[in-house]
């Protein structure tokens, strides 16, 4: 049986998959970085991901992406919190800058009308597993009881668990998740290169299978989010976080198979955040290796 080109093309349109889009000369940039390789979700970080803070979004710079002509073509946009972050850090100048860098990143992100904002949840740093976990738990309580009317959710994204990294295993997101004051406002984004590079098995179809039973089991389905599409340059269990292009890493191509076939996933964004140049070519061949796995 033959499918007609127009037929595809409908079914591509509806996947909402995409890549992490830059926001330099503005935030609204993003939008037509995005829709010029026909993206349908994007991520974007809503600052300097390098910097802890910035000068709070003018009205004018809300509106631009808010009204953007385009805006409606993308039909998933959301957030990365900056890498700076960390919720569980043992030094007290530290952590109080988290506090305030992930409070001010959210309020941008709702001004913004995302619907989530990307977090990893935070590294050790020597205290402990279950220090750790504690510190990040009170630590998100702090900065929701502080934004009371911010609609943005925080996802908790999988780690690789480099380090002393917290989130490479999926009991450390649902413990966060049942011990916070507010778990309404977490949600979950799973990253493929981080979960493979932590030891979860998706190198093939059962595996892949499993590992997501896994997920359902521990944390729920319902509060999977988003999925950061990534191929890995290490092996599985490395614990070294090295993002690859689709089909060209240590993961292969039956993970994303499932991923993109999979009915329970069509509603979720699918991000890449792959190596790419300002053409954005990479992105395009990425897509376009996702696309014809369907």
């Amino acid at each position: 049986m033959t499918v007609s080109k127009s037929k595809i093309e409908n079914r591509h349109s509806k996947i909402l998959l995409g890549a992490h889009m830059s926001i330099g000369g503005g935030v609204h940039r993003a939008i037509e970085r995005g829709r010029s390789i026909d993206c349908t979700a994007m991520q974007i970080f809503v600052k300097n991901n390098m910097q802890w803070f910035a000068r709070p979004l003018l009205p004018g710079e809300i509106s631009a992406f808010l009204d953007h002509a385009q805006r409606t073509e993308l039909q998933a946009a959301f957030a990365h919190a900056n890498y700076l972050i960390n919720l569980a850090a043992t030094n007290p100048q530290f952590h109080v800058n988290s506090i305030r860098a992930l409070s001010e990143e959210l309020v941008r992100a709702d001004q913004l009308e995302l619907p989530f904002l990307v977090m990893h949840p935070g590294a050790h740093l020597g205290a402990g597993e279950a220090a750790g976990l504690a510190k990040i738990i009170g630590s998100l309580d702090q900065v929701f009881a502080g934004l009371p009317k911010i609609k943005t959710r925080v996802a908790l994204e999988t780690t690789a668990g480099q380090g002393s990294c917290l989130g490479d295993r999926f009991e450390h997101l649902a413990a966060i998740i049942a011990n916070v004051r507010e778990p309404e406002r977490l949600c979950v984004c799973l990253d493929t290169a981080h979960v493979f590079a932590a030891g979860y098995d998706i190198g093939n179809e059962a595996a892949v299978r499993k590992t997501f039973r896994e997920f359902d089991r521990v944390i729920g389905l319902d509060r999977l989010a988003a999925l950061h599409l990534n191929d890995s340059k290490t092996a599985r269990g490395s614990r070294v976080d090295r993002h690859e292009h689709i089909g060209k890493g240590k993961i292969g191509l039956d993970a994303f198979r499932f991923i993109m076939r999979d009915r329970r996933f069509r509603k979720i964004p699918k991000v890449l955040e792959t190596p790419k140049g300002k053409d954005l070519a990479e992105d395009v061949a990425n897509m376009k290796t996702l696309r014809s796995l369907l």
